[in-house]
């Protein structure tokens, strides 16, 4: 028998079903989506406007924030990490400090909040990266708490009282940026820029990178990536992104303190990103919103709700084990250009 098969031309796709779930897929494989999403999320304030439904809304998206960076690590390059909310502390207790210590909008502390999440990515990942699976998991697990540990016995992040009174996030003569509804116009054009900008970091040459480490870290490595310094950029913007959220959260509250940044907040924000769909990011800002929404829409059980959220959880998990929307598992077939055409006849150019 011969082995000379060709196997350059795929067989044909199968024809596309008109049915429901078709074209529920159609439209939320649809590349503007996200306008809609974002104008829903610009409307909210028209449809409710009370304290308490802003400081929701506006925590929800600081949520998306995390869960966008966590699924840079996780979902992309695949590497487990259970400490992630350390960057979200480094970001908060950064902005902080800084903004009260030299009494600056808290706006103004952007750029040395990102050069301390990059040095704490850093520090994390270069000695720690060659670890895989269950080994990284438990480091950075250790480096959450570590991280916690430390801000709860230091005298310049406050202590176990934290850090109270941190200034406004901008004012522009008598406008108070902090005041919740621009505060929360404001979150949601921040989030939605770092949720665009993760979406196209994953599609990058660098998001194709993390992917094939992820499948297969050997495999990348003999097909020549570096797969240490690909895993460690990975590492760094989601740092990064964490320490946007930790600006975001300490302007909204106008405290940080060790109590916001249990182990259970990393389980929380990984627990989203596993729902949404691990790698897709419409999927993962789904996860974050049902995960930081629903214990409120829950509070008609009284003490029973989180009884009532987890039971819906493991449901979810259940039924849906792949999450809400995952990614696809392979790259949409090329169409043939006559270049590949010749090839696949055999003839030259």
């Amino acid at each position: 028998m011969s082995e000379n098969t060709d196997t350059t031309l795929a067989p044909p796709a199968p024809p596309k079903k008109n049915t429901l779930g078709a074209r529920i897929t159609a439209i939320f494989e649809n590349k503007y989506i996200g306008w809609p999403a974002l104008g829903i999320a610009l409307v909210m304030p028209f449809i409710t406007a009370s304290a308490y439904s802003l400081n929701v809304m506006t925590t929800a998206l600081i949520f998306v924030v995390l869960a966008a960076g966590l699924n840079i690590v996780v979902g992309y390059c695949g590497l487990l990490d259970l400490g992630y909310i350390a960057f979200l502390a480094v970001g908060a207790y950064t902005a902080g400090i800084l903004s009260k210590m030299f009494e600056l909008p808290v706006l103004f502390t952007l750029p040395a909040v990102i050069v301390m999440t990059v040095l704490a990515g850093l520090l994390i990942g270069a000695p720690t990266l060659r670890l895989r699976s269950d080994y990284l998991a438990i480091v950075t697990l250790g480096f959450g708490e570590i991280t916690r540990i430390t801000a709860n016995n230091l005298q310049v992040t406050g202590g176990p009282s934290g850090i109270f009174g941190i200034p406004s996030f901008l004012t522009i003569g008598e406008l108070d940026l902090q005041q919740p509804v621009i505060f929360y116009y404001i979150t949601v054009l921040i989030v939605a820029g770092l949720v665009l900008a993760a979406a196209r970091l994953g599609k990058s040459r660098l998001g194709r990178a993390w992917r094939y480490v992820k499948e297969d870290e050997d495999a990348a490595e003999a097909m020549g990536i570096h797969t240490y310094k690909v895993k460690l950029l990975a590492y760094i913007f989601g740092a990064v992104w964490g320490g946007f959220a930790g600006i975001l959260f300490a302007s909204h509250l106008s405290a940080v303190s060790p109590q916001s940044f249990l182990f259970l907040q990393s389980a929380l924000v990984l627990m989203a990103v596993v729902l949404g769909g691990m790698g897709n990011m419409k999927g993962v800002v789904i996860g974050a919103l049902v995960i930081s929404l629903l214990p409120e829409l829950l509070r008609d059980f009284a003490e029973y709700r989180y009884l009532v959220f987890g039971v819906l959880l493991v449901v979810v998990m259940v039924f849906r084990p792949q999450g809400f929307w995952p990614a696809r598992g392979h790259e949409p077939e090329r169409k043939m250009t006559a270049v590949d055409a010749a090839v696949a006849e055999g003839r030259s150019r």
